[in-house]
């Protein structure tokens, strides 16, 4: 799978990915979908609310073409594998979620919402700023052996809180993710469904956490 896409990076054109599709059917495309097969049992006990579809099309594998209509980026291919775990009462994927993430130079698993709407990064706030310690709960020992915050916040203070809240720099977040890091060995291990789900397992708090805040159960 690395090698694929190391060599896409190099060749991230129509031309080479046409020639090269056969390999990246064997390589990377069937590989991925028989190890999401692995995960539906394990995920539905840790993390029963989301999805894992392990189907080619409309499932949780990403699409590996990029949408390049509104980037300056035209070239035509992702040059990673894209896995979404997507809730079961909300398929936004800017709603409560877990993304895995592989690539040749960085591998990770992302949960919590990634750029959530207006009305849902409202909801997120408000619950953060109703009861902090939950929140701080959110994010315990096992959250934190793997996890750390990251993602985009606003620069100044978001509307209705002041300055000096006490929670101020949680507030200005617009993504309320975690990111665990992967290594290569982690995926390429025969237990790498486990150590996957051992991420995901340690996220539930934090995902708890921000369901309750859009009221979807977790």
């Amino acid at each position: 799978m690395f090698d694929f896409l190391s060599d896409l990076q190099q060749n991230n054109n129509r031309e080479w990915f046409a020639e090269h599709r056969t390999r990246y059917e064997r390589d990377v495309r069937e590989p991925v979908l028989q190890w999401l097969q692995q995960w539906v049992t394990p995920l539905s006990r840790s993390a029963p609310f989301l999805s894992v579809v392990p189907t080619k099309s409309r499932g949780s594998l990403m699409r590996i073409h990029r949408d390049t209509r509104f980037s300056r980026d035209k070239t035509p291919y992702k040059t990673n594998v894209g896995i979404s775990l997507r809730h079961q009462g909300d398929g936004d994927i800017h709603g409560p979620g877990v993304y895995v993430h592989l690539a040749p130079e960085e591998c990770f698993v992302g949960a919590g919402c990634w750029r959530p709407d207006r009305d849902l990064l409202r909801a997120i706030r408000n619950a953060i700023d109703e009861d902090p310690k939950a929140w701080k709960r959110s994010q315990g020992t096992k959250f934190r052996q793997y996890f750390e915050l990251a993602g985009d916040q606003l620069k100044t203070s978001p509307r209705d809180y002041p300055k000096d809240h006490p929670m101020i720099e949680d507030l200005r977040r617009t993504d309320f993710i975690g990111v665990a890091m992967l290594t290569r060995e982690d995926v390429l291990a025969d237990d790498a469904t486990n150590r996957v789900i051992e991420r995901i397992r340690a996220a539930r708090p934090f995902m708890r956490f921000l369901c309750d805040a859009v009221n979807l159960p977790y």
